[in-house]
């Protein structure tokens, strides 16, 4: 996997959860405030569309994630 899966992965991952913490009908309900983490990361994936600039990206690269798979078609 590249480092924009992994992201598209990780945030779908952290809106769920927040969203299952901060909805009061959900069973893992734990307080309205976690829906501020939903609101940080489509944020977050907004001003990663315009500018490229992502600090989940920092991250992953750093731990060694490829950019590109290599032989794959672009």
């Amino acid at each position: 996997m590249t480092v924009e899966r992994y992201i598209r992965v990780i945030a779908g991952l952290f809106i769920v959860l927040s969203l299952a913490l901060g909805v009061e009908g959900s069973p893992l309900f734990v307080s309205s405030w976690a829906l501020a983490f939903t609101a940080f990361v489509g944020v977050n994936l907004f001003q990663f569309g315009f500018t490229n600039m992502c600090p989940m990206a920092w991250f992953l690269r750093k731990a060694g994630v490829p950019e590109k798979v290599e032989g794959a078609a672009a």
